[in-house]
């Protein structure tokens, strides 16, 4: 089940640092055997939104960059060392169903990262804690941080240590879910009509991120984040799926 956004109403205020949080995560590092520098633990956890009203301080777009690329090629070697019988494309949906922005905010609220993160008062004012995107970009910011202090092999266990029971639990869902047409088909039951999807892309051409929603009926679900437009229609699907059959 999603977890409960804020109500509208006085903005929220900044979700306090608790022991507990760095407890989570640095207890996890130690099992793991694995010393992450202070500097960049901090800078993987500030978002430019902070960094714009301090300064100009180093943030953790950079990290959140490298981390997505660390992160991609653990997660894509587990499939395909676990799953040997499976096809490419099987291989594919599976790594979109764990790999996104969706599934990497729960992680970083596993973790209470939301806790953690140094935001301007913009991004405070409006929830940013728990905001997915920001969540997932400093979980892959995170593993940047563990790589860089670490090595290779650490940011490798380290993922593991995440991912793992994420691509466990996509796999008991359902080793073909598409959520698009799990949508369509939802849609249909109900009576809603075809779902649609709208779009936007940021950054240059070689490096693109897709952001896509999902609209039923005339309501427009929250979207979702991707390296292409194709796995971000799938995650945004997801989420319009998940809030329809909660809604029932």
């Amino acid at each position: 089940m999603r977890p409960v956004r804020p109500t509208r109403g006085a903005p929220p205020g900044p979700r306090p640092v608790t022991d507990a949080a760095r407890r989570r995560v640095h207890d996890l590092l130690d099992q793991l055997g694995i010393d992450i520098d202070p500097q960049l633990f901090e800078r993987a956890l500030t978002h430019r939104s902070w960094a714009y009203e301090n300064g100009g301080s180093p943030h953790n777009e950079r990290l959140e960059f490298l981390g997505d690329s660390v992160l991609g090629v653990v997660v894509t070697e587990h499939l395909y060392r676990t799953y040997p019988d499976e096809p490419e494309g099987w291989l594919a949906k599976m790594r979109a169903a764990v790999v996104n922005t969706y599934a990497l905010a729960d992680v970083a609220r596993g973790l209470e990262l939301g806790s953690l993160l140094k935001l301007g008062k913009g991004e405070i004012g409006t929830g940013g804690d728990d905001k997915d995107s920001i969540l997932a970009d400093a979980t892959e910011a995170v593993i940047a941080a563990v790589f860089l202090s670490a090595g290779r092999d650490a940011a490798e266990a380290f993922v593991h240590a995440l991912m793992d029971p994420v691509v466990a639990t996509a796999s008991a869902e359902g080793r073909s879910t598409d959520w698009k047409t799990a949508l369509q088909e939802l849609a249909a039951e109900r009576g809603l009509g075809a779902p649609g999807y709208e779009h936007t892309s940021t950054g240059p051409d070689h490096d693109k991120r897709f952001h896509a929603v999902a609209v039923v009926a005339g309501t427009t679900y929250p979207g979702a984040k991707a390296r292409s437009k194709k796995l971000a229609e799938q995650a945004a699907a997801r989420l319009a799926h998940e809030a329809l059959s909660e809604a029932g």
